[in-house]
């Protein structure tokens, strides 16, 4: 196993939010790791070290497992170069477009419950002349 960064350099902003990413999941694992190891007892250890113990440990762990995925594999490294480089290529929308695009979901909306709301009020009114509905009264 070779030590560094296999191609240093590319990849840049995609390894660097993978690695934000997996550092945040892990922080959040070693508190919860934290809160669950309160319960453990190991003879007359205090308490914070056995706690410690195995957040250090889970930190080493995830730290050395983001390191060699985000880091080293060839075949992740790989798929994130071209993830990058995939994402450089998407023609990312305007503000003006998606605005009315965002207009036009929210118009087509209301049409189609106001025109369900209608045919209901409808079907409602057919089923009570033919007697199939009780008449509700309002």
């Amino acid at each position: 196993m070779a030590v560094g960064i296999y191609k240093k350099g590319q990849g840049y902003w995609t390894r660097l939010m993978s690695a934000i990413a997996l550092g945040m999941l892990v922080l959040m694992g070693a508190v919860w790791l934290w809160q669950l190891l309160e319960q453990l007892r190991i003879g007359t250890v205090q308490q914070v070290y056995v706690q410690a113990t195995g957040s250090v440990i889970l930190l080493a762990v995830a730290g050395w497992l983001g390191y060699w995925l985000i880091g080293c594999k060839p075949r992740v490294v790989d798929f994130m170069i071209a993830t990058e480089g995939e994402m450089k290529k998407v023609n990312w929308s305007s503000r003006r477009e998606i605005l009315g695009s965002t207009w036009v979901v929210i118009g087509l909306t209301v049409f189609i419950a106001i025109f369900c709301f209608c045919f209901d009020r409808v079907f409602q009114q057919i089923f009570t002349w033919v007697d199939v509905l009780e008449s509700t009264g309002g």
